[in-house]
């Protein structure tokens, strides 16, 4: 009974405790029982509180429930925070040994929001160091692993959040996505992870504000739970100048919806990237499930070729802005894909950084003309199966050569830099390795992505497949 606690949906669990059907510590009992039994295994969670710390907050948590205090929708559900968000309380280790001993003054916006939603704060969830790359390793914690195969990666840079939810440690996660990191890590482990526009949920503290790209989203075992935090996170704040004005209560709403009639493009590769068989044909296995919702699919890819020098110029200049200094200071504590990236920020020129801004208006625009007739567009969330855990990315796929650390990730970040909003739901299986399937639509219809993604999963329900222990 404690594991399928572990397994009720965030919604509902978050509704147990509102009507006080379910104690807090009831439900802390259960998921500490889940962290004995997988994270020795999986890795997923650390900094974790002790026991009887994570029990002291989930009493405190039942005693306001008793005098009717209920903070927020999320109030008594156990929580870890990515190792990326400063959390007061919690280290701040972004996944580096140079900041081991960091522990932040105050909360990120993202964390303020759970904390004022009630969630409980029992740690923190693993990352690659400084986020950088879809693989779950580091020199502080070590690797994360792969619930359904623990010889392969769980992904990252949310890694750790998308093992925890696979295996019922948690309910709920966030998570951040720069190239592909709330996306990737989903596919990999059966769970949704959802990128938002732009503007959406907001991103502060951080030294550039309206160079975008980098965004903080929702993960879940379920489309449904996935908008149910993202109602949490959403919406403007005045210390993220680069946050538009919305209404986060939407997505808390049912999501079921008609989608007769309406166009999707089928791009399973995107017009020709390299993609391993086994996903293909997944993909391909279900695009008559959107022809069953209603749904007309066209083969046809939108022009994203131009993502790629973009999407790496900013990624690396972005690179050298936040982590620049560190190259004097700490370089030989730095791995050798950060040093590279940060190294190639330095050398790039005020022309450069410039082109690559005004070739990413040229991109939106041409993605804006795409869309009017194609609301929708399916692909690849990833490239590959989960690999082996012992390697830091993929060297090739299908015999191309992969030029650099996330070359492999072209499926996830091509979308990114178009600033579109996209999910990643799980679509099936290759042996015992799960697969996802990319949904993206119109930047800033999150809403709707949400919706077509729900009615994907209610009709195939591979989401609820589980890792064996």
């Amino acid at each position: 009974m404690s594991e399928e606690l572990c397994y009720l949906g965030l919604r509902e669990v978050a509704a147990l405790l509102q009507r006080r059907e379910l104690s807090a510590r009831e439900f802390m009992q259960a998921q500490l029982a889940q962290i004995a039994r997988w994270n020795p295994r999986v890795n997923a969670i650390v900094a974790k509180l002790p026991d009887e710390e994570c029990l002291a907050l989930a009493d405190a948590a039942d005693a306001r429930i008793s005098k009717g205090h209920m903070p927020g929708e999320l109030h008594g559900i156990p929580w870890a925070f990515k190792d990326l968000e400063p959390a007061v309380g919690f280290p701040w280790t972004r996944g580096s040994p140079i900041f081991r001993n960091d522990r932040p003054s105050s909360d990120s916006i993202l964390v303020e929001r759970l904390r004022a939603a009630g969630v409980l704060p029992i740690g923190k969830t693993n990352t690659p160091e400084f986020g950088m790359g879809s693989q779950t390793f580091n020199p502080l914690y070590g690797i994360t692993r792969n619930p359904f195969d623990v010889t392969k990666t769980a992904g990252g840079s949310s890694g750790g959040a998308a093992a925890a939810l696979a295996t019922g440690m948690l309910a709920g996660a966030d998570g951040s996505d720069l190239a592909g990191s709330l996306r990737n890590p989903a596919a990999f482990n059966n769970v949704v992870g959802f990128r938002p526009s732009v503007g959406l949920v907001p991103s502060a503290p951080g030294p550039l504000p309206f160079l975008g790209f980098a965004v903080k989203g929702p993960m879940a075992r379920s489309v449904a739970d996935t908008a149910f935090l993202l109602a949490a996170l959403a919406g403007e704040d005045a210390r993220d100048p680069g946050c538009v004005p919305s209404q986060p209560r939407i997505f808390a709403a049912n999501l079921a919806r008609s989608f007769r009639g309406v166009t999707v493009a089928w791009c399973p590769d995107l017009g020709g990237l390299p993609l391993d068989p086994g996903i293909r044909a997944v993909l391909e296995s279900r695009r008559q499930v959107f022809e069953d919702l209603g749904c007309l699919t066209e083969d046809a890819n939108p022009h994203l070729g131009a993502a790629e020098e973009l999407f790496l110029t900013l990624r690396a200049f972005r690179s050298w802005v936040y982590w620049g200094p560190l190259l004097k200071s700490h370089r030989d504590q730095l791995k050798p894909e950060a040093v590279q990236e940060i190294e190639a920020g330095a050398r790039l020129s005020s022309t450069q950084v410039a082109a690559a801004m005004v070739q990413h208006g040229q991109l939106m625009e041409r993605m804006r003309r795409f869309q009017e007739h194609y609301p929708f567009m399916v692909s690849s969330v990833t490239q590959v199966l989960p690999f082996d855990a012992s390697l830091h990315w993929p060297a090739q796929i299908e015999g191309v050569a992969m030029q650099h650390y996330i070359a492999w990730m072209r499926s996830v970040y091509w979308i990114s830099a178009a600033w579109l909003p996209a999910v990643s739901v799980p679509a099936g299986f290759v042996g015992a390795l799960p697969v996802g399937l990319q949904i993206s639509g119109r930047y800033r219809d999150d809403l709707g992505v949400l919706q077509l993604a729900h009615a994907f999963e209610q009709a195939t329900a591979v989401g609820t497949r589980r890792p064996l222990e």
